[in-house]
């Protein structure tokens, strides 16, 4: 019985050993934490375990974007938004997107409910550039709160009309990377001068 029971004991071992070192290989351990630890959102706390690396609407944030010259991915949801829910799984917890995001943009999480004033402005922001306004609301901004480009709901693959995420983000980089046209085709938010 003692022998019988080491055995299985370490083969249990091993094959635990082997799924871990299988789900590292293939990206679906994170290395860290995000940066929305100790967030009160219940929206912000579901996405703590997310592979992206979420900020919350911070200081820190804009001040990264700045450092790297990168845009910053603003995406804001709702804990009771189902669209929301299908994005956060299909998109956001792809380690591939995930890689992308994290290597491209700045990216923060907003919950939809706890930043009422700044919900409002980006909805009008994106309206006046005759963007998707509602729920998700997926929002591209420069380091400097200059809202360019966006979208609603953004699914993980390209569906009839409506871009993928992938598609989306890369629309994105191309506007950043053209300084002159988003002065002519941008929103200062002003919300952002309060961080």
């Amino acid at each position: 019985m003692g022998r019988e029971f080491v055995g299985k004991t370490v083969r249990s071992i091993s094959l635990l050993v082997l799924t871990l070192a299988s789900m590292v290989a293939s990206g679906q351990a994170q290395a860290k934490p995000n940066h929305l630890g100790g967030q009160a959102s219940p929206y912000l706390k579901r996405a703590v375990s997310q592979p992206v690396d979420w900020y919350p609407w911070s200081a820190e944030a804009f001040k990264r974007a700045i450092a790297l010259d990168r845009p910053i991915l603003l995406d804001v949801r709702a804990v009771w938004c189902p669209w929301c829910s299908l994005m956060d799984r299909d998109t956001y917890i792809n380690f591939a997107t995930a890689e992308y995001i994290n290597h491209h943009f700045v990216p923060i999480k907003v919950d939809f409910g706890a930043a009422p004033d700044l919900v409002a402005q980006l909805q009008r922001a994106q309206a006046i550039l005759n963007l998707p306004a509602g729920l998700p609301l997926t929002s591209f901004i420069t380091p400097d709160g200059k809202l360019y480009f966006g979208g609603g709901y953004l699914p993980a693959e390209h569906k009839a009309h409506k871009l993928s995420f992938r598609e989306a983000a890369e629309e994105a980089l191309r506007r950043y990377a053209d300084k002159s046209k988003i002065a002519e085709e941008s929103f200062q938010l002003e919300i952002v001068q309060g961080r």
